[in-house]
């Protein structure tokens, strides 16, 4: 593991050449626009990231946090939910997300679209592949975790917590370890949720952790949110620095 993440330093060190471009795919007959990024500094195939966007649609926030990744020395692909050019604005993101939420047979439909384009891309080890995701892509993950998809781990960065019925975890059913990254007064997510969330997971026999982030609120990593928790979403330079930091963790665990 040592030898991974000094190589993985190294590169991301020595000259961050990133690499980046569109990908369109298509999931039942729709067609999706990804975006595709890494750094050609580092040789060979390399440990894997799959990002999942916030309600608003694959946007330069998520591609900023891929570049990241990449810089990091990982191969990224930031998914698209949605479709082409479907990238909603207040009030019209709730209702698009919604679709999902409501019908999470094609949520994980359009997730394991997005994963099959990472697992196939020549710089990806497939047996080193982890997602995070975003408010709806922290949802999205769990999903994913949820499906039995055969990865390393997943990351939620204030996400939904909860099961649709007859969705929830299945006791030896989740392949992913799973670290759930919260904003602890995020009114959005409810203690209830978090519990049943909490039961889910021991009853489903999941490896899983959760971190929940005093005087944060939803969308704590995201500037655009602004920073008036009396919203019930803000920024939160601390949690998100703090979240950032997790995520480095855990990896470094999964990616051993």
């Amino acid at each position: 593991m040592k030898t991974l993440l000094l190589s993985l330093m190294a590169a991301a060190s020595a000259s961050a050449a990133l690499v980046e471009k569109t990908v369109e795919y298509d999931q039942g007959g729709t067609t999706l626009e990804g975006f595709h990024v890494y750094d050609d500094a580092v040789s060979g195939k390399r440990p894997a990231v799959l990002v999942i966007h916030q309600w608003t649609g694959l946007t330069d926030y998520e591609k900023g946090r891929a570049r990241q990744l990449a810089e990091l020395g990982y191969n990224v692909f930031a998914a698209d939910i949605y479709g082409k050019g479907v990238r909603p604005a207040r009030p019209d993101a709730a209702k698009e997300a919604g679709k999902y939420k409501g019908d999470r047979d094609l949520f994980r439909a359009r997730l394991k679209a997005g994963l099959e384009v990472l697992q196939k891309e020549e710089h990806t080890d497939t047996a080193k592949i982890a997602a995070i995701g975003y408010c709806f892509g922290g949802t999205g993950v769990l999903e994913l975790a949820r499906s039995g998809a055969d990865i390393a781990g997943v990351v939620s960065f204030h996400g939904g917590l909860d099961a649709a019925e007859g969705k929830a975890a299945e006791k030896g059913g989740v392949k992913a370890k799973v670290l759930v990254l919260h904003g602890a007064e995020d009114p959005n997510v409810p203690t209830d949720q978090v519990l049943a969330f909490g039961k889910e997971m021991v009853e489903a026999g999941v490896d899983w952790q959760f971190v929940g982030y005093g005087g944060a609120v939803h969308a704590f990593t995201q500037k655009m949110a602004g920073n008036d928790n009396s919203k019930g979403a803000a920024y939160n330079e601390k949690a998100d620095k703090r979240s950032w930091e997790a995520m480095k963790v855990f990896f470094a665990e999964i990616f051993e």
